[in-house]
């Protein structure tokens, strides 16, 4: 077997052995095939034939051998020179071991063990043969034609094998490696098949040549699989960046289809179809807002986590398209949130004005039908002549009557005033019936021009015919002056009982109730003063009835009589106490929008801290290094289910929030947070809490792609929390070169120039703890890049330029094979052959370095 090993190395060299006893004991032929299976030059050999220009040559690849680090144990130039057989065969054993075993390693093993491992691994597939020592598993010949089989199954025809034939299994996997494979026959099969337990060093040596010839077809397979764990990584990354481009695409496009509708403040005309409006703004709020939240979340942690897989892959960086980079879709959410705060704001004041202007609008007609039934029949009374035909105490009492007219008549000037000054209000507050109110006050105003006028006319006529009429009932007179104002006052108390009244907080209704507790307070003064005018009306009787004259004389001065001031009294003291409920039903309204004012205060000041206790908590756990990262992540994770069952009280506070806003409550002065507050808080928390768990991940996914371990990264971590002074989650550039110098570091001035180009391309003077991570592993790490990319396709292209369609056909899966076929260029060297590709090209482009 040894013999046959040497020779199959000094044919190499154009010669051999016949007498491994006798051949080398010159030391010639053994200088020659150490320099042939080394690849290395000996010293000059001595020529000479004498003895100790033998041992000298011995001696020269004795020394060599130990140079390359074996122990030679009892073996001698004079044992060789001699001849003797043992040590002969010793010292090629050993030679076998260091240049065609030692080098073998297979999964962190080497020499005998990662021989026996790759042994297993080829055969492991197969029937009937289970390698486990280099001796009696061979015996049968399975486990050599299952070597063959596995790199050159069109060499052996493994399922007609026959274990019970191991003779003609041996003969013909030495015959197929000695023709097909070059390796010469080193073993006897019979040999084998005789001992009870072949040698291990001939079977050894015999299967190593195994390996070796096989050895390229291993680093065949070792590209291969390079190549598709890096084609992999691409495709996986190319699929991330479509379902960011898509997310991005659904998610902008909501924008622009919420931000009109919100941008849309036409006014309603009812205050129906303007709470209409408020519930669709609720609804948006409720249903249709929150999941679009998660989904802008999601996407900015999508696309970190994508930069991040980029940047340990050694990939550039991932630019999304025009107007859907992160920054943008913020930007559109802030003008959607702009244009959303906008239209509350809206909404709420519209409901304040209709709600105002339905007021308006009940008040000026009120004031109007009771002017207009005032005014009824005054015209065509003016207008009369009835004093030609009176006596000169009649005419005399049509002029009283007309000067307690005229009284009455300035007594109604206010009223018309307040009627115009409202319907003024309704036109400037853009009432959307104005034109029905400008037409009524204007008949209103014109009827009470005409009032004046004949009015003028009448005092005119009055006074003309006066000094013809001398006998005047001075009672009846002042009774009709006393009683015109007192009837005015009661018309104007009952007006004032009846008048509507809009009030928002619990001080106003008590104002109201206050004022109306005055006006109750003057009511005895106002009762002697009736009786008062009644009296004097008993006195007329009195004294008519002493004159003779009818005692159911008319009064010619006032149409106001002692019953009628008796109904309209009893009418006054019938509405107090109506007004009177009025106002404590408003009063308790009021304290119930006092109390419901207080109920959401005392939610929100317990959510509000609660909410920026947790953002605290989440800042304090950034830096806390206590624990591996999965402990850090199991933290957040606690924290993140914590916030979501907190979200009940956030749903119950919003329908507190709903309460006061259909009761019209507008302020709360027992709290500052405002339900818009708690909202943005909430939302903000809820990114916190996604961004920092985000960030954790990035961290574990850098830790692995690079190797560090969790020490590693805890110091990382250590140092940069020590040198963040600002704690803003960035070192600047002073701080940064201190801590690479409290590191160790020794940093020059274009050194530090050379590292801050890296962990700070943009310039922000700020350098981040994922840069500070990345810089730290760069040196050290394993990371794929295009050179090696490039050194695995030059194995399978047989150290071609190029590359073939069935090579890649043949090396690669086909998913990854066709990948490639389809991205990669043609090849345009001279040296081309039709269908050739540019592998180089295809390489760089990967990585960012070229264009395709």
């Amino acid at each position: 077997t040894f013999t046959a090993w040497c020779n199959s190395h000094l044919r190499k060299a154009g010669t051999g052995i016949e007498n491994i006893e006798e051949d080398f004991r010159n030391g010639l032929k053994l200088m020659l095939l150490l320099e042939v299976i080394s690849g290395e030059r000996l010293p000059k050999p001595d020529r000479g034939k004498m003895r100790f220009h033998k041992i000298a040559n011995v001696n020269k690849a004795l020394d060599y051998i130990t140079s390359k680090g074996v122990k030679l144990v009892s073996i001698g130039a004079e044992e060789i020179v001699d001849g003797n057989i043992k040590m002969t065969l010793g010292m090629i054993w050993t030679i076998i071991l260091r240049f065609a075993i030692q080098d073998i390693s297979v999964e962190e093993t080497s020499a005998k063990e990662g021989l026996l491992l790759w042994c297993q691994r080829k055969t492991a597939p197969y029937r009937n043969v289970n390698v486990q020592n280099f001796h009696v598993n061979w015996k049968d010949g399975l486990a050599l034609c299952a070597l063959i089989h596995r790199h050159r199954p069109d060499l052996i025809d493994y399922a007609k094998l026959n274990k019970d034939d191991p003779l003609g299994n041996l003969n013909l996997a030495f015959d197929v490696a000695e023709k097909y494979l070059d390796i010469p026959k080193m073993l006897d099969a019979e040999d084998i098949i005789n001992s009870p337990k072949p040698d291990e060093r001939a079977i050894m040596t015999y299967v190593s040549c195994f390996y070796h010839a096989f050895a390229g077809a291993e680093q065949a397979e070792t590209a291969a699989n390079r190549i598709c764990t890096v084609l992999g990584v691409n495709q996986e990354n190319e699929s991330l960046m479509e379902e960011y481009e898509k997310l991005a695409s659904q998610l902008l496009e909501w924008i622009r289809r919420m931000t009109p509708w919100l941008e849309n403040k036409s006014p309603e005309t009812t205050m129906a179809a303007m709470r209409g409006k408020l519930e669709d703004f609720r609804d948006y709020r409720r249903q249709h807002k929150p999941p679009k939240v998660q989904e802008k979340c999601q996407l900015e942690i999508n696309f970190n986590t994508l930069q991040t897989k980029l940047r340990i892959s050694n990939r550039p960086a991932f630019m999304p398209s025009e107007g859907r980079m992160v920054s943008d879709i913020t930007s559109a959410w802030t003008g959607l949130e702009q244009a959303e705060k906008g239209y509350e704001e809206w909404l709420l004041s519209e409901i304040r004005r209709l709600e105002r202007l339905n007021h308006l609008a009940e008040k000026f007609q009120m004031k109007a039908t009771s002017h207009q039934d005032w005014s009824v029949g005054k015209d065509s009374v003016l207008s009369q002549k009835d004093y030609e035909s009176c006596s000169l105490t009649e005419v005399r009492a049509l002029l009283r009557k007309h000067e307690a007219f005229e009284s009455d008549l300035a007594a109604h000037q206010d009223r018309v005033e307040q009627i115009a000054a409202i319907a003024q209000e309704l036109n400037e507050l853009d009432y959307h019936a104005a034109s029905s109110i400008n037409e009524r006050c204007q008949g209103i105003c014109d009827q009470w021009d005409q009032l004046g006028t004949l009015t003028q006319k009448r005092r005119e006529n009055l006074e003309r015919t006066e000094k013809l009429l001398e006998t005047i009932d001075q009672l009846f007179l002042e009774f009709s002056k006393r009683s015109a104002p007192f009837n005015n006052w009661m018309e104007g108390a009952m007006e004032d009982l009846q008048d509507m009244f809009i009030v928002h907080t619990v001080d106003e209704i008590q104002s109201l109730i206050s004022a109306h507790d005055q006006f109750k307070a003057t009511l005895p003064e106002a009762d002697c003063e009736r009786q008062a005018i009644l009296s004097i009306y008993t006195e007329v009787q009195k004294i008519a009835q002493s004159y003779g004259i009818s005692p159911n004389l008319t009064n010619p001065y006032s149409d106001i009589t002692p019953a009628e001031i008796g109904l309209k009294w009893d009418k006054v003291k019938k509405l107090v106490p109506q007004r009177n409920s009025i106002l404590q039903e408003e009063l308790a309204r009021q304290h119930a929008n006092e109390r419901l004012r207080r109920q959401f205060a005392a939610q929100a000041n317990i959510i509000g801290p609660w909410i920026q206790t947790r953002m605290e908590e989440i800042g304090r756990s950034s830096v806390d290094i206590g624990g591996s990262l999965e402990d850090q992540m199991s933290q957040l994770k606690q924290f993140e289910q914590v916030i979501i069952n907190y979200k009940s009280n956030i749903n119950k506070l919003e329908g507190d929030h709903q309460h006061i806003q259909e009761s019209l409550v507008f302020d709360n002065k027992h709290t500052n947070y405002t339900m818009e507050h708690i909202r943005v808080g909430w939302e903000q928390l809820l990114t916190t809490i996604a961004r920092t768990i985000n960030e954790i991940e990035t961290q574990i996914l850098t830790r692995d792609a690079k190797g560090i371990s969790q020490q590693q990264m805890n110091e990382f971590r250590q140092s940069f929390t020590h040198f963040d002074r600002k704690k803003k989650g960035g070192m600047e550039t002073d701080d940064f070169r201190a801590c690479l110098i409290s590191m160790g570091y020794d940093l020059g001035e274009s050194e530090f120039a050379r590292i801050i180009s890296l962990v700070d391309p943009n310039g922000s003077n700020k350098v981040t703890f994922q840069s500070f991570v990345d810089f730290m592993t760069r040196e050290t790490s394993y990371s794929d890049t295009s050179e090696q990319v490039l050194a695995s396709f030059k194995i399978l292209a047989a150290d071609k330029p190029f590359i073939l369609l069935e090579e890649l056909r043949r090396e690669l899966p086909p998913e990854q094979a066709e990948y490639c076929i389809s991205r990669m260029p043609l090849y345009n060297g001279p040296d081309g052959v039709p269908g050739a590709l540019d592998y180089t090209a295809f390489s760089t482009a990967l990585y960012g370095e070229s264009d395709l």
